[in-house]
């Protein structure tokens, strides 16, 4: 489900804060310092999620054999949606991540 924000493409640094919403532990600084850019904050919840995530699946890591499995696939999973989410940014599309992204417009900022 794709949504285009407007007509003109976001300023750069929109852009700039809203890929840093993608990229680790680096989404929380958009959302400290862009609270009120809606598109950031919305690249920035799923970020957030995608994070969140990511830590679940390194403490599943710790578990021999099975938890290096789960390691390796959750890992590439995030990474995947990860540059999927950098991508719709550039295009200045507010692309929902199935299931996270729903989770992700419960948090409240």
């Amino acid at each position: 489900m794709e949504k285009k924000v407007s007509n003109s493409s976001p300023e750069s640094t929109d852009n700039m804060y809203a890929i840093l919403a993608y990229l680790w532990i680096l989404c929380l600084v958009p959302l400290l310092m862009k609270k009120d850019n809606e598109f950031i904050k919305f690249h920035s919840k799923q970020g957030l999620m995608l994070f969140i995530i990511e830590i679940g699946v390194s403490v599943v890591g710790i578990i021999p054999l099975l938890g290096a499995i789960v390691y390796i696939l959750g890992f590439l999973v995030c990474g995947i949606l990860s540059l999927i989410g950098i991508v719709q940014v550039l295009m200045g599309n507010k692309w929902k991540i199935p299931m996270l992204g729903d989770w992700a417009e419960q948090i409240k900022i």
